[in-house]
């Protein structure tokens, strides 16, 4: 049995504030303790600055994998392995989580992450642009998470949406960026990226959405009929 290991509150902060230091920490303090190997890694991102999802969205991410009953789930942008761990350690027995990673350096150290949580079994990582390896690969998932750059959002929502099942659940991270998708002005691109993304997801009757405050925001959303 694996020894579990109290881990403090999450430090690293998102883009953003959208929720309060003070809540951020009360909501991380009532999660279950991470085991060695997840705290390592959340230890990692914290002290290298990777832009990890963080212990309550990973949670997130697990129950949302595991109440899709997922065994075959799709994860568009790996970095250290962190999301990557949460989502495979929720697949049903003998299920895979298909990653993609654009840097062959983290793609690298990734896979040494998922070695150290085990679940290195359970993932294949696809190292390259995500829009080009998608035309490539073929559905259907049961979850996809969607944490590429934000620019690349509205490309990518039509070909996610066709992979995904009906019953299925298309996660995506970064969809308040800091707040700045609700605030007046045209904003940067990625800001605009986001606009896009968040109105045609919200007007697809194909999926019933909702974006969760949690971080710096995450859309969740079941796709409903084809």
């Amino acid at each position: 049995m694996r020894t579990l290991f109290p881990t403090r509150p999450f430090a690293a902060k998102p883009m953003g504030d959208i929720v309060s230091d003070e809540v951020e920490a009360y909501v991380d303090a009532h999660l279950a303790p991470r085991d060695r190997a997840l705290a390592a890694v959340e230890s990692q991102g914290e002290r290298d600055r990777w832009p990890i999802v963080g212990p309550a969205e990973g949670m997130l991410l697990h129950l949302l994998t595991r109440l899709t009953k997922a065994r075959r789930a799709l994860e568009l942008g790996t970095a250290i392995g962190y999301s990557t761990t949460w989502i495979a350690r929720g697949l049903e027995p003998g299920g895979e989580l298909v990653t993609v990673e654009w840097n062959p350096d983290t793609a690298k150290l990734a896979a040494d992450n998922l070695a150290r949580t085990g679940v290195a079994d359970r993932v294949r990582i696809l190292v390259g642009d995500a829009r080009e390896i998608l035309k490539d690969l073929k559905g259907p998932f049961d979850l996809v998470f969607n944490d590429i750059d934000k620019e690349g959002y509205p490309a990518v929502l039509p070909v996610l949406t066709e992979r995904l099942r009906v019953g299925g659940v298309l996660a995506t991270d970064n969809v308040l960026w800091s707040g700045k998708v609700a605030r007046k002005g045209r904003g940067d691109a990625a800001t605009r990226a986001i606009r896009e993304y968040n109105d045609t997801l919200a007007a697809d009757r194909r999926f019933a959405s909702v974006i969760v405050p949690i971080r710096d925001g995450l859309s969740v959303a079941l796709k409903v009929r084809d």
